[in-house]
């Protein structure tokens, strides 16, 4: 018997449990995981597999956690007391072994976890860097099948630990993340295999949410504030959702951490419609040539979880907080920072958090004694490459514009779909 089970946000309809499941009723709206045992529970599993609160029932191979740690530099250098950092990341001396250098391996364990839980025999993956790492990576450890789909401008960023010859990766030659979501959706319906979801994935949502998770467990109660920078806010959405549960639990506190969450100016189509008051987003604030300008290429969907129901509109509605721009040399600021002062190399989107919480502290929205919690979503690149070696990200290229036959052609299908 399921531990689980999967209710639409808005009308209140039980599902059935399955992968990536919808509600026919609810287009607008986004699923949640009900958890049947209220209690935060900790097993004596190793790595992230010790929650109860995941969507899967068999323990897979040891899946390492956030690094949660109480601060003495950065938080001596803001004037904050009660400053905790979730490092995701690689960082060996202090126990961080995400060899992905990424919060995104959270998500990819427990999507393929739950994928294979649910008879699904490969997916079709978009990302715009640090997910497509991620999944191929646990792809290859855990032998299930994906294909993935990423923007050619973001090419020179990224990375994997593994040969990319070893995972099937097309790059959209003509396009940006948000295209190569749509891409990646038309080869789901020729491959069969589905597409992972997005921020409608209630398995990417709690594993991301891990990070609330492990920081509860280390903390002992919620948060006061939650800090993260955000693309599609689906890593927000999730820590917000595990914040539900612990206020449901009863015994970490009775108020939700506020969300402080920041974007890279000048693309910042979130924070625009937050401070207008607006529940849909502007087009002009989608304009593809703003990604062109900014540093944290990882945070430019342009289709954010902002509008639907359960996203970050309501997120931000229901535990306060607000929405920052972040402009390039406050990003690059930030990582100096955090580098001078606590040890390790950020990546650019965890530049922004940090210059987030910089803003919030000198705005008084964060005080002194306050208990934060500062979401370093990757980091320790430079660490990792003393260590192991990784692979430049050799892919075939496609047209956003691409026939199907054109992607049969690509991905080798015409002898599968012919027999």
């Amino acid at each position: 018997m399921s531990h689980y089970s999967i209710r639409c946000r808005k009308c209140g309809k039980t599902l059935e449990n399955s992968y990536c499941a919808f509600c026919e009723h609810c287009k607008d709206a986004l699923l949640v995981t009900e958890y049947h045992d209220r209690r935060f529970l900790e097993s004596g599993a190793n790595g992230v597999w010790r929650f109860n609160w995941l969507p899967v029932h068999q323990l897979t191979s040891v899946q390492p956690g956030p690094l949660v740690y109480r601060s003495h530099g950065l938080a001596q250098h803001l004037g904050l007391e009660q400053l905790f950092i979730a490092f995701n990341g690689y960082w060996p001396e202090k126990g961080a072994l995400l060899e992905t250098c990424t919060f995104k391996e959270f998500e990819a364990a427990v999507v393929l976890q739950n994928a294979r839980e649910n008879g699904v025999e490969g997916l079709i993956v978009a990302s715009a860097g640090n997910t497509a790492r991620a999944f191929a990576h646990l792809s290859t450890v855990t032998g299930f099948p994906v294909v993935i789909v990423v923007p050619q401008m973001c090419l020179t960023e990224m990375w994997y630990l593994e040969s990319s010859s070893l995972v099937p990766t097309l790059a959209v030659g003509d396009g940006d993340y948000s295209d190569s979501i749509d891409v990646a959706k038309r080869i789901a319906l020729v491959t069969g295999f589905p597409f992972e979801g997005g921020v409608k994935n209630i398995a990417k949502r709690d594993g991301l949410g891990i990070v609330m998770l492990e920081a509860v467990s280390k903390i002992g109660k919620l948060p006061d504030h939650y800090v993260q920078a955000v693309g599609s806010g689906t890593g927000a959405i999730g820590g917000w959702e595990m914040a539900e549960r612990f206020i449901r639990d009863g015994r970490f506190g009775v108020r939700l951490p506020k969300l402080h969450l920041g974007q890279n100016l000048p693309f910042a189509p979130m924070l625009h419609a937050w401070e207008m008051g607006s529940r849909s987003l502007f087009p002009g604030d989608l304009n593809p040539e703003l990604i062109g300008h900014i540093t944290t290429r990882v945070l430019s969907t342009r289709y954010p979880a902002y509008s639907v129901q359960g996203g970050v509109f309501d997120a931000l509605t229901a535990a306060g907080g607000g929405m920052y721009g972040v402009e390039n040399e406050a990003v690059y600021a930030g990582m100096d920072d955090f580098l001078a002062v606590e040890g390790i190399d950020l990546v650019p989107a965890s530049g922004v958090a940090v210059a987030v919480l910089k803003d919030a502290v000198r705005k008084g929205a964060i005080g002194k004694s306050d208990t934060v919690l500062l979401n370093i979503t990757g980091g320790g690149e430079a660490r990792l490459r003393k260590d192991k070696q990784t692979h430049t990200v050799m892919p075939k290229f496609i047209s956003k514009n691409a026939t199907e036959k054109e992607i049969e052609e690509l991905l080798c299908l015409d002898k599968k779909k012919s027999s």
